[in-house]
């Protein structure tokens, strides 16, 4: 077999993998919002007010959120009377287009900006609970994976056994944690970390902080203080401030992101536990009422299971088995 060959291979199994990490990751949004959509679209014979009524009701459900589902909506109709479309089956894959390009956004980059010129910093904020030790630890094996290297910073001197859970994490993933004893001041703990990250010449440093409540004033100046620490070692850092949110809270998700994009320089999201919730409509609710790309999500507890964020791929793992056999809307 060709090099050339076995690479595509390669290649195929991979996208095959995440594929399917997709397809699983959301079977319970799966089962709860688009089973629903596919009995609508079956069950009614024709486009009607009723019809669109009841599509709406569904994706409010599904926590897309209310005024995404509106302007989803008025698409819709808009593409409807467009295209004289009359069955509600040739709807479908409209909505399908439609959810992908929600997704995607004005198109800028959903992919980590990384540091051309050196270390590359990211900073990771969120409240307590919502998966972002864990989300580090996985980040730090996915660089490790891809030949990188990785220092980590337990910026969490707060929380009872924060800074041991991160260590927990390096041990597993094989990268060292720069840290002080629990009650230290953050900003130093940073300064350490950016110096040790200088010393070893290291690719990449991933920043753990407080679970901050985003109404606690002290608690965002302590996150400006950080940012001006780094900014003082690295001028062009942090590249990246990602707020890791949980899924499965739905609304209250968007409302946290919403809090935190105003105030702490948020680059991009993080959205963890979508393989537990049927709430993964929130994604689409997130990205398309805030100018933040999804970054990763998490679709399962493996170590490999934190996925770069592919509008295309969540939409059609979403419709997977559903939307395949439909005919396509006319012209």
């Amino acid at each position: 077999m060709s090099f050339f060959k076995k690479l595509k291979e390669s290649i195929a199994a991979k996208t095959e993998a995440v594929t399917s990490k997709f397809r699983d990751g959301l079977a319970k949004t799966r089962d709860a919002f688009v089973g629903q959509v596919a009995d609508l679209f079956s069950r009614r014979k024709k486009i009607d007010e009723a019809f669109f009524e009841e599509l709406e009701e569904i994706l409010i459900g599904a926590d897309v959120g209310v005024n995404t589902v509106m302007t989803l909506i008025d698409e819709l109709r808009d593409e409807v009377k467009k295209r004289r479309i009359e069955e509600p089956a040739q709807l479908q894959p409209i909505l399908s287009e439609k959810l992908v390009g929600l997704l995607k956004g004005s198109g800028e980059e959903t992919g980590l900006k990384m540091n051309p010129d050196g270390i590359t910093v990211i900073l990771f904020v969120g409240v307590n609970g919502v998966g972002k030790t864990t989300t580090i630890g996985k980040l730090a094996h996915r660089f490790k994976q891809e030949g990188k290297s990785v220092l980590l910073a337990a910026g969490d001197t707060f929380r009872a056994g924060a800074i041991e859970q991160l260590e927990v994490w390096g041990q597993r993933v094989g990268v060292d944690v720069i840290r002080q004893a629990a009650g230290s001041d953050p900003a130093a703990v940073m300064f350490d970390a950016v110096q040790a990250a200088k010393q070893r010449n290291v690719d990449v440093l991933l920043c753990d902080t407080a679970g901050r409540l985003q109404n606690k004033a002290n608690l965002m100046e302590e996150l400006s203080k950080i940012y001006r620490v780094i900014q003082r070692e690295i001028p062009s850092a942090p590249h990246e401030t990602l707020l890791v949110l949980d899924a499965a809270t739905g609304q209250n998700a968007l409302q946290q992101a919403k809090l935190f994009g105003e105030k702490s320089g948020v680059s991009g999201l993080v959205l963890t536990k979508l393989d537990g919730t049927a709430k993964g409509g929130i994604v689409i609710a997130i990205r398309n009422e805030l100018s933040l790309p999804v970054k990763f999500v998490g679709l399962g507890e493996k170590m490999d299971d934190l996925q770069a964020f592919d509008a295309e791929q969540f939409v059609h793992a979403l419709f997977a088995g559903l939307a395949a056999d439909e005919p396509e809307a006319s012209e």
